[in-house]
C-alpha cells in the first residue's frame, strides 16, 4: 500500500460469480477519507495467442455485455480454481472457445488489467502446433473463430478496431517476439 495513503475499512458490497465489489475507506496524506472501489477477481485468467502452421492467429468474435457489441479477442477464460495452473487453464480455454488443441505452450506476458479499480491478472499463453478438434462451448457462449495475420490485427489495434487490453497487449507482444527473432 502507498506509503501514505492507507485503507481505513472494507466492506464487501456484492459478491458476484467471479468478481467480489468492494467500498473501500482511505485515509489520504493530509488526514482527509475517501471511499474508493475496489473489484476483486477472485480467480485469476488465462489467455492464448494461437499461431497456425501458416502464421496465422486464431482469434474469437464474441458478444460482450459490458461494452453491448460484438468484440474480437485471443481466447481467454478465469482459472477453474486460485490454485489452477494458469498454463493448464490457458489450453482449456483455447479448445473450448477454438476446438484447437496444442501442447507447445509457452508463456508470453503477464497483465494487470485495470489497476486503477481491480486486482485482476491473466497470464498469456503463446499456442504452437495446434491440432484440430471440436469446440466445447458454455451454454451461453456464441463464439465464431477466423484466423488473421499479425499485420491485419496490428492494423486493427492502430485504427482502434480492436481495444480489448488483454488482446492488444498479447498481439503486440507476440508481434515484437517476431520483430526481434525472439520466435
Amino acid at each position: 500500500m502507498g506509503q501514505h495513503v492507507k485503507r481505513v475499512k472494507r466492506e464487501l458490497i456484492k459478491k458476484g460469480i467471479i468478481l467480489d465489489i468492494y467500498q473501500d475507506t482511505m485515509e489520504l496524506p493530509d488526514g482527509r477519507q475517501e471511499i474508493w472501489d475496489f473489484v476483486s477477481h477472485r480467480k485469476g485468467a488465462a489467455a492464448v495467442v494461437p499461431v497456425l502452421e501458416d502464421g496465422k492467429i486464431l482469434m474469437v468474435r464474441q458478444y460482450r455485455n459490458a461494452l453491448e457489441r460484438m468484440t474480437l479477442e485471443i481466447p481467454a477464460g478465469s482459472r477453474d480454481s486460485t490454485t489452477e495452473d494458469t498454463k493448464v487453464c490457458a489450453a482449456r480455454e483455447l479448445e473450448e472457445e477454438t476446438g484447437y488443441r496444442s501442447d507447445n505452450l509457452t508463456f508470453l506476458i503477464s497483465l494487470r488489467t485495470t489497476v486503477a479499480f481491480c486486482d485482476e491478472f491473466i497470464d498469456v499463453y503463446l499456442a504452437r502446433d495446434l491440432k484440430k478438434g471440436q469446440q466445447h462451448l458454455d451454454e451461453a457462449e456464441e463464439i465464431d473463430v477466423k484466423a488473421y495475420e499479425i499485420e491485419e490485427l496490428c492494423e486493427m489495434i492502430y485504427q482502434g478496431k480492436l481495444q480489448d487490453a488483454k488482446t492488444v497487449s498479447a498481439l503486440l507482444a507476440y508481434q515484437n517476439l517476431l520483430n526481434t527473432g525472439g520466435i
